[in-house]
C-alpha cells in the first residue's frame, strides 16, 4: 500500500493526501483548491478543453463506411458511420493527426451489374424488351439514372458498344455516390479522401502489389493459380491471389491498397468493417506482415449487427418504400441526433437493438434527450442569471464553492481529458456517451439541492455561474465527439 501511495500521481488527479486505512484500504482526499482550479481551466479553453496531446501527432488513417456504389447506405453502414466518424473526433481531440478516408469499390462484379441494369432500364423505356442482369438491381435509382440518360442523350445509345457501357457505368457509380456523400452531410460525417479501387488498378498498384510480394518470395504458382503464402504469417491456409482464368480475388486489390496507404506515410491504418468481414482479417494482416515486418500497422475494428425495434418488435420495412430501411429512413424516422447518439452507445463488437420508439421519446428515459435537456436547462440559467445581472466569475479561487455536490461536479469535469484519451486508446466512442450521460446525471444531482442564483449573495452566486458554465462547456464538447448537436433550448 505505501508503495502504491508514493507512486500515485497525486497532482493529476487533484489529491491532498493518501492515507493507509486498515488492511487492504486506502483513503485518497481531494484537494478541493486544486479542483475548483478546472473551473478557470475550462472557461479558458472553452472549446479546447478535453484536448490533449497524447497521441502527438502520430499519423492515423481511418476507413470507414465504404459501402458500394451502387445503392443506398444501409443500417450496417450508418452504425459504422457514426462509429467511424465519433472514433475520429475523439482521436483527433487526443492529439492524434487523423485522415478520413472512403473506398470506393468501383471495379468489380458489383459495378459491372450496376452498369448492365441501368443499360437494361434505359433500354426498356425506349420500348426493347431488355432482360434485367442475374444479379441485377431493381431499385427506383435504377430507373433515376436510365431516366436521366434518356434525357441527356435520347436513344443515342441503343446499340451495345463499349463506350455506351463506360459511359452508363461511370455515370451510375456518380449518381450513386453523389447520393452516398449526400446522405453522409446530412448526418455529418465528411471524408478527407475518396480512394477508387479502379485506379489502383489504371495506376498498376495492384499487379506492383503482388510484385513485392513476389520479390520477397511469398508467391507461388499452383494449378495455374498465383498464390500468397499467408501462412507463414498465422492466416490457417494460403489465399488465391490470381485465378487459373486470370482473373484477380478480392483480396489482390485490397492488399494492393493498403499498401498504397502505408505508402503514403501513415503510422497506423484503422478499418473498420461489417461483421461480414470477420474471416477476411488474418488474410489481410498476413499481407501487411509480410510486406513490412509489422501487421500491428493494421487494426480492424468489427462493427456488428444492428435490429430496429419498434413497438417491442423487430422492424425491417420502409413504410414510405416497402424496402429494406435506410440511413435516411432512419434520420426522418427519429432525428439525426438520435441516431449518431444510440449508434455510439454501444461497443462496436457488439450487436445492438435500436429502439426506435425510446428513441423518439422525450423524457429522461431516452439518453440522447436527457443530455441534450441537460446541455438545454443550464443555458436557460445562465439566460435568467444574465437577466438578473449576474455572470460566471474567472476567480483564482473559488472559495465559496463547498458542498459535496459541487465537488461531485467538478470532480466529475475534472476527469474529461482522460475520458478522452481512454476513449482514443480504446478505440471506444461508447465511453463518451457514458461520460455524457454521467455529467448529466451528476449536474442535475447538484442543481436539485444547490441555489445557484442567490440575490443575498453575489458573490457566491457568481461563482456557482461559473462552475455552471463550465459544465456547459464540458458537455457541449464531450456530445460534439460524438456528433452530437448541444441545443440551448428544448
Amino acid at each position: 500500500a505505501n508503495m502504491i501511495i508514493a507512486k500515485f500521481p497525486k497532482e493529476e488527479y487533484y489529491i491532498e493526501r493518501i492515507e493507509v486505512a486498515g488492511a487492504g484500504f486506502i483513503n485518497f482526499y481531494m484537494n478541493k483548491t486544486y479542483l475548483t482550479e478546472v473551473i478557470k481551466e475550462i472557461i479558458e479553453q472553452d472549446d479546447n478543453y478535453g484536448r490533449t496531446n497524447y497521441g502527438q501527432g502520430l499519423k492515423v488513417n481511418v476507413e470507414f463506411v465504404s459501402a458500394n456504389p451502387t445503392g443506398d447506405l444501409h443500417l450496417g453502414h450508418a452504425r459504422g458511420a457514426a462509429i467511424g466518424d465519433s472514433l475520429c473526433r475523439i482521436l483527433d481531440a487526443a492529439g492524434y493527426n487523423v485522415t478520413r478516408e472512403y473506398y470506393i469499390n468501383d471495379a468489380g462484379k458489383q459495378i459491372d451489374n450496376l452498369a448492365l441494369s441501368v443499360i437494361c432500364r434505359y433500354e426498356q423505356l425506349f420500348g426493347k424488351d431488355s432482360v434485367m442482369p442475374e444479379d441485377g438491381y431493381y431499385g427506383e435509382d435504377i430507373i433515376d439514372i436510365a431516366k436521366e440518360l434518356a434525357k441527356l442523350y435520347g436513344d443515342k445509345y441503343l446499340e451495345s458498344t463499349e463506350e455506351r457501357y463506360v459511359l452508363f457505368r461511370d455515370f451510375a457509380r456518380n449518381f450513386e455516390l453523389e447520393k452516398i456523400k449526400r446522405d453522409l452531410a446530412e448526418f455529418n460525417v465528411y471524408f478527407d479522401i475518396w480512394s477508387s479501387e479502379r485506379e489502383l488498378y489504371r495506376t498498376q498498384k495492384v499487379d506492383k502489389a503482388i510484385e513485392r510480394l513476389q520479390e520477397k518470395g511469398y508467391i507461388y504458382e499452383q494449378d495455374g493459380a498465383v498464390w500468397f503464402r499467408s501462412t507463414a504469417f498465422g492466416d490457417d491456409k494460403d489465399r488465391v491471389l490470381r485465378k487459373s482464368d486470370g482473373t484477380l480475388t478480392y483480396l489482390t486489390p485490397d492488399i494492393a491498397y493498403h499498401i498504397d496507404k502505408l505508402d503514403r506515410g501513415y503510422d497506423k491504418l484503422i478499418d473498420i468493417l461489417g461483421a461480414d468481414h470477420h474471416g477476411y482479417v488474418p488474410r489481410l494482416k498476413a499481407s501487411i506482415e509480410a510486406l513490412t515486418g509489422d501487421s500491428e500497422k493494421l487494426e480492424v475494428l468489427i462493427i456488428q449487427m444492428v435490429r430496429l425495434i419498434k413497438n417491442g418488435e423487430e422492424y425491417k420495412m420502409s413504410k414510405r418504400s416497402g424496402k429494406a430501411l435506410t440511413l435516411r429512413d432512419l434520420i426522418e424516422e427519429v432525428g439525426k441526433d438520435a441516431v449518431r447518439y444510440f449508434f455510439a452507445m454501444r461497443s462496436s463488437d457488439s450487436q445492438m437493438d435500436f429502439d426506435i420508439d425510446l428513441a423518439t421519446k422525450q423524457s429522461n428515459d431516452n439518453p440522447v434527450y436527457y443530455a441534450q435537456y441537460a446541455h438545454a436547462r443550464i443555458c436557460s440559467i445562465l439566460r435568467l442569471a444574465e437577466e438578473k445581472g449576474f455572470a460566471p466569475t474567472l476567480e483564482s479561487q473559488y472559495d465559496q464553492i463547498t458542498s459535496e455536490k459541487s465537488f461531485d461536479l467538478l470532480k466529475k469535469l475534472a476527469e474529461f481529458p482522460k475520458i478522452i484519451t481512454v476513449a482514443a486508446d480504446k478505440r471506444a466512442p461508447h465511453l463518451i456517451t457514458y461520460y455524457i450521460n454521467e455529467l448529466a446525471s451528476v449536474f442535475h444531482s447538484f442543481y436539485n439541492v444547490e441555489k445557484v442564483i442567490n440575490e443575498e449573495n453575489p458573490s457566491k452566486t457568481t461563482q456557482l455561474l461559473a462552475l455552471v458554465k463550465s459544465t456547459q462547456i464540458t458537455l457541449k464538447n464531450a456530445l460534439s465527439l460524438i456528433g452530437v448537436s448541444a441545443p440551448e433550448k428544448m
